[in-house]
């Protein structure tokens, strides 16, 4: 038997790493497995909120846009003009206008932004090829407006596949009346949150929405945190760093939508962050299958860049109500971190990350990752 710490193991594991490097086509992020056992995914890194002119944005077409973000080098782009803007030919051709542009580097996700009567605003992905009449459904004919939000809620559930994202909680409304409403149904449809949103900072001033995150979180939805860029403008993806990363076997669009359904990936301020994460050797996003005496977290971020404007500054683990449960301070380019965390009580686990980065968002932090939640 070899021993994790023998010369002939780490022999082994290095040939294992070098086969499994070897075998990734050009221009795929490699993330192998953090521990033996778990899931070996990919880093792909995109944006999930973005307008063209056929809804409020300034110039071009889905097709521009979907063009623009992969000749800058995107894994993906959601495109989400607002449903209610939209008309159905414009609808389909943004579905045709995604299958053309998709490619085996680079996939174009054709979605849409819905006003929920007074409540706020949600994008839904892999959505039905049909539009619903419009956001009107829910914006002009519940009353009063709660039943809006939670007919939503519904009216998602429903649609096959269909995910959704909370998109900047507490810019127009509070937290979507403090995310209440949550069954396990409406839980399995809301698969994001986006804790920073880059035109909320542009027009507002208002920057991350962590504490909507932790609310969200400890109302039980199972949601990851996503940075969109939100914008209005033709500088898809070039514009801004923020990233949504999502976590994947495989570059298809279908393996993004399951990863976002599965609430699997971080929001990241810093265009190329790498994070692997996982807690009891399941990667972030996941549900551990029941509660465990303990709970061991392993840790890897890196900034490929290797400058020290990028330098990890801090690692916190996070816990239910916002509370940091354990904290490493570092001044490197490549942190690597194996901790046992004393949480008996915890419902979920994620992590933040500051760097010495000079980046729109709350002083010094820069990422957050999606949950491992402890079954609790």
């Amino acid at each position: 038997m070899l021993r994790p710490g023998s010369t002939r193991a780490g022999f082994l594991a290095i040939f294992v790493v070098l086969v499994m490097l070897a075998a990734i086509p050009p221009g795929v992020r490699a993330t192998p497995s953090a521990e033996a056992g778990s899931p070996a995914y990919h880093l792909y890194f995109g944006d999930l909120h973005s307008h063209t002119t056929w809804s409020d944005g300034w110039e071009g077409t889905p097709a521009d846009a979907y063009a623009a973000a992969a000749a800058a080098g995107a894994d993906f782009l959601a495109t989400t003009d607002h449903a209610s803007r939209l008309t159905d030919d414009e609808w389909s051709m943004t579905q045709q206008m995604a299958d053309a542009a998709t490619t085996s580097t680079f996939v174009a996700l054709p979605a849409y932004e819905f006003w929920v009567n007074g409540r706020g605003e949600l994008n839904v992905y892999d959505p039905p090829a049909t539009l619903p009449n419009g956001d009107h459904i829910f914006h002009t004919t519940l009353e009063p407006r709660p039943q809006a939000l939670a007919a939503f809620y519904d009216w998602l559930a429903a649609q096959p596949g269909a995910v959704a994202q909370w998109n900047h909680p507490d810019y127009m409304t509070k937290s979507f009346d403090g995310f209440a409403y949550r069954t396990d149904a409406r839980d399995a449809g809301v698969g994001l949150l986006e804790i920073h949103n880059y035109g909320s900072w542009t027009w507002k001033g208002i920057v991350d929405y962590e504490p909507a995150y932790v609310q969200a979180l400890d109302k039980g939805w199972h949601v990851m945190p996503a940075a969109n860029s939100d914008t209005h403008n033709p500088d898809w993806i070039s514009g801004y760093e923020v990233r949504t990363v999502l976590l994947a076997p495989s570059l298809t669009r279908e393996n993004l939508y399951e990863a976002m359904r599965a609430g699997r990936g971080y929001a990241t301020l810093d265009k190329n962050l790498r994070i692997e994460f996982t807690v009891n050797g399941e990667a972030m996003g996941s549900v551990l299958s029941s509660p465990a005496p303990g709970y061991r977290a392993r840790i890897h971020i890196e900034d490929p860049d290797g400058v020290a404007s990028d330098a990890i500054t801090l690692v916190e683990i996070v816990s239910d109500g916002g509370k940091v449960i354990a904290s490493l301070s570092a001044d490197s380019a490549v942190v690597t971190w194996d901790v046992s965390l004393d949480a008996a009580r915890a419902t979920y686990f994620y992590v933040r990350v500051s760097t010495a980065s000079s980046l729109p968002g709350l002083a010094g932090v820069t990422a957050w990752t999606a949950p491992v939640w402890t079954g609790r």
